[in-house]
């Protein structure tokens, strides 16, 4: 097992000069890095909660973008660009690494990247025990009732989903519950060589690598669970695999960009899936400065 720091786990990607410009930022304080970004012609910075920082360090070239490339992949830049058609890899450790650069396209569809710009590595850093006092309001008669986190980016809705995944497989809500999520970008459960790097409960089925609405048929299809998971609903082929598995008879947990019900129901393809009743309670997350909170509220 792997007893640093998430921080430190992060951090170990990074070309030696970036790695110790990052340290001079102090042990407590890193301990609330939430990501590095590396831009090409400036020093790499680290973002907070309160905010973005510059660190002391050179400006960030060419082969510090590949080193790092290298080091999170463990291939070499050609070969882990030419797979990156989504922009990100996941890390051991479960951490995340974003890339910008030039798309290469090929039949009209992003194929690889070529000559990386930037990079924005994110921590990832569960939080274990965040869903406790939610698991009361989203439960009736037992029952665990389908729920859709919704919150502005960076308010915390995967690291909400993770946990009430985790609450719901190891039996904090009552009996454990067989759990699958759909895992398309590897946020949830961050996958390495088939072993998720986030804690997601004991009996926690994951699918990663496709899409959201194939994951949820193939799930549901081949896994049998109770529950399903999903992170950041969107196009209209996810919330019709969202309502065909509510019509399966298993309960939901997803999340969506949003500020609240009221926006999200001017938008027509949400709409439609809260008319449905796929939903019968809304998590609505807030972060103001470096404090998060959360609400419940009624959908039916």
């Amino acid at each position: 097992m792997d007893e640093r720091k998430p921080w430190e786990q992060a951090a170990a990607v990074l070309p030696g000069p970036l790695r110790e410009g990052l340290r001079a930022l102090g042990a407590d304080r890193l301990e609330g890095l939430e990501e590095l970004r590396l831009r090409r012609g400036f020093p790499m910075t680290a973002l907070f909660g309160t905010g973005e920082v510059d660190t002391d360090t050179p400006p960030v070239g060419e082969d510090d973008l590949r080193q790092a490339v290298e080091n999170a992949t463990q291939s070499s830049a050609h070969t882990a660009l030419d797979k990156a058609r989504r922009g990100f890899a996941t890390l051991r450790g479960g951490h995340r690494m974003g890339m910008c650069g030039t798309v290469v396209n090929r039949e009209g569809r992003a194929a690889a990247l070529r000559e990386l710009s930037s990079l924005s590595i994110r921590v990832a850093r569960p939080v274990v025990g965040l869903a406790g006092p939610l698991l009361r309001p989203l439960t009736e008669e037992g029952r665990f009732l389908s729920t859709l986190i919704l919150a502005p980016p960076g308010a915390g809705k995967t690291t909400l989903l993770r946990d009430l995944v985790r609450a719901l497989s190891d039996g904090e809500a009552g009996e454990p519950l067989r759990v699958s999520v759909a895992d398309e970008r590897g946020e949830v459960a961050a996958l390495w060589r088939g072993e998720p790097q986030l804690y997601v409960g004991r009996h926690t089925d994951v699918l990663d690598g496709c899409s959201k609405a194939e994951g949820l048929s193939i799930l549901i299809r081949g896994m049998n669970p109770q529950v399903a998971a999903v992170d950041e609903l969107g196009g209209p082929e996810d919330i019709q695999a969202a309502a065909e598995a509510a019509g399966c008879g298993v309960a939901l947990i997803a999340t969506a960009h949003g500020a609240g019900l009221d926006g999200l129901r001017r938008r027509p393809v949400f709409r439609e899936l809260l008319a449905l009743g796929v939903f019968r309670r809304a998590v609505v997350l807030e972060r103001r400065g470096g404090a998060r909170t959360a609400r419940v509220e009624g959908l039916s």
